[in-house]
């Protein structure tokens, strides 16, 4: 646009979230808006956190038996609804494919919003006998839900970057113990890689995946107070099993029914990731993550141009040997400071500034991006001491999150206090819950509040011996939140 300030934010982050989010992605060139409606373009440096995290997840996946594969994009009507409850769930978010070219089809072909019901029927056909359990699937694919209106990259898109499970298993304990597996996963890769910490529950049953006995889920706060579902691992007890026929013959030849599980995170992780760490200066990365982890700037005078860059050629060969993702930045047509910035707003976690005086010394400035922290390091101590200072930048990132976290939730009780509660702070409120949806209703009507999760243990003491919402005796804990 003419006249718009390209480098550096101009948003708040804190009065203007939404804004502040939408140019953060631009401006880090993450992503732009499609020329459709509800869809994004991923660029290179966006695909590349996603390749980041696809890295860490598939790697743990293959560790535990999964095997990848690749289904149809399309799904045939009658395979769709072979599981009624998956139809419901998600008919009104189904896009159709009814003509092929000139030709109109035979029967509707369905753009997966989920892929429950292309791969179960084939699990059907490869599963024979105890022997072939359990069978762990896995495709990463992209799915598409016609659900969104306002555009909100990673975040809400029409068409979305995702990984989806499926596994079968001979009994209920397996295929929970699988269920559970996943679940761990995506909580190590939360806390070890997106430097976030989560709230770890089930969603009550009336938000569960259709079909599913049991769905359990991460939930992150953002820092303006609202809740991202993180991932979702499903145990879907044995409802697939009986809508696609996927049996198997036990040691006494007796047929049964599998248990199966299916569990996936999607590109939503990027948009949590971006939401948590980043600031008014742009994208903050953690170096788990970042696609360059060091930036080396050169800082010269004409007269010391050769020394320092030879300098800085040494950092970056011994830096790139050690494993470290490092890029030294020696464009003539940029001053330091114009460097400075740019690197900033892309996100990268340490600078390293070299000038005549480093040089002199030898030494190295690093310099944190989340905080702007400065330290001066010796140049024979160059490796343990940029791993020192990513070490301790990933320990910033999650300080913070963790803070915002722990600070957020909140107890309450009676309709008034969760809505003020809410309304006042956002975060998480805990309260005690009857199980009744409608109490649910009854603040999501008044403050687009939600049930964002129960605790997984059944067994657990609500805080308050009665609902928080209609007085009447409680069987739970309930997390409102509102969310995104």
């Amino acid at each position: 646009m003419s006249g718009e300030q390209e480098l550096g934010i101009t948003e708040s982050k804190a009065h203007s979230p939404g804004d502040w989010y939408a140019e953060v992605v631009r401006k880090a060139g993450l992503a732009d808006y499609a020329p459709m409606g509800g869809f994004i373009v991923t660029r290179p440096r966006g695909y590349a956190l996603w390749e980041g995290l696809q890295s860490h997840l598939d790697g743990w996946f293959k560790e535990t038996g999964v095997q990848n594969a690749y289904f149809p994009l399309f799904i045939p009507e009658s395979y769709l609804e072979r599981e009624k409850d998956i139809v419901e769930g998600f008919d009104p978010e189904v896009a159709w494919v009814t003509h092929g070219g000139y030709e109109e089809l035979e029967e509707r072909l369905a753009v997966r919003p989920t892929s429950e019901s292309i791969i179960t029927p084939f699990m059907a056909q490869w599963i024979r006998s105890h022997r072939d359990l359990p069978m762990r699937l896995n495709q990463w694919c992209s799915v598409v839900r016609w659900e969104a209106t306002d555009t909100k990259p990673f975040f809400r898109t029409k068409e979305f970057l995702w990984q989806e499970g499926h596994t079968a298993h001979r009994d209920r304990e397996g295929a929970w113990e699988e269920t559970i597996r996943r679940l761990d996963q995506y909580e190590r890769l939360y806390t070890d890689v997106l430097a976030i910490p989560a709230l770890r529950g089930k969603k009550p049953d009336h938000d569960k995946f259709p079909g599913a006995d049991t769905t359990t889920t991460l939930e992150a706060l953002m820092p303006d107070g609202k809740s991202v579902q993180s991932c979702t691992s499903h145990y879907l007890g044995t409802s697939f099993a009986e809508a696609y026929d996927v049996t198997y013959a036990d040691e006494d030849e007796e047929e049964q029914l599998a248990h199966t599980t299916s569990w996936g995170l999607s590109w939503r992780a990027l948009g949590a990731l971006i939401m948590t760490h980043s600031d008014d200066q742009g994208l903050v990365l953690p170096p788990t993550i970042a696609p360059e982890q060091v930036v080396i700037v050169p800082i010269w005078q004409e007269d010391t141009r050769e020394a320092v860059l030879e300098y800085c050629e040494g950092l970056r060969d011994e830096l790139g040997g050690a494993g470290v993702r490092v890029h030294l930045d020696d464009r003539d047509e940029r001053n330091p400071g114009f460097k400075f910035n740019e690197w900033e707003l892309k996100g990268v976690p340490l600078r390293i500034e070299v000038g005549p005086n480093e040089v002199d010394d030898a030494e190295v400035t690093l310099v944190h991006r989340p905080d702007g922290e400065s330290e001066a390091a010796d140049r024979d101590d160059l490796v343990s001491a940029v791993e020192d200072a990513l070490d301790t930048v990933y320990a910033k990132l999650y300080a913070d999150a963790e803070e915002n976290l722990e600070s957020n939730v909140r107890e309450a009780h009676g309709r008034n206090e969760i809505l003020g509660t809410i309304g006042r702070h956002g975060g998480y409120v805990k309260t005690g819950w009857c199980g009744d949806e409608t109490c649910e209703a009854e603040i999501k009507e008044q403050i687009a509040a939600e049930i964002v999760m129960v605790p997984m243990n059944d067994d657990e003491e609500p805080p308050h011996d009665t609902c928080g919402v209609c007085g009447e005796r409680a069987e739970t804990t309930a997390y409102f939140a509102k969310s995104y």
